[in-house]
């Protein structure tokens, strides 16, 4: 008998855009390895991946994460 169930995690009124199954799901129906959100509306859920897809332009063009200034002796990778 397993300690721990994998259930899903959520509530609902909660809107989570479903990787998995590329829709808009209300409360906990998929794991959260398989979604994004929670989002306060099911509009604004429909949107996620455009949400994500803004957020990722943003954080790779702002100037506080930049790499620029790292020598190619300094990098580790």
């Amino acid at each position: 008998m397993a300690l721990f169930k994998r259930g899903t995690v959520g509530k609902p009124g909660e809107w989570y855009y479903c990787l998995k199954h590329q829709k808009v799901e209300e409360g906990p129906e998929c794991p959260a390895k398989d979604r994004l959100g929670p989002y306060a509306s099911r509009e604004e859920a429909g949107h996620a991946l455009e949400t994500a897809r803004e957020r990722n332009e943003e954080w790779a063009t702002d100037p506080r994460w930049s790499d620029s200034d790292v020598r190619p002796e300094d990098d580790k990778s």
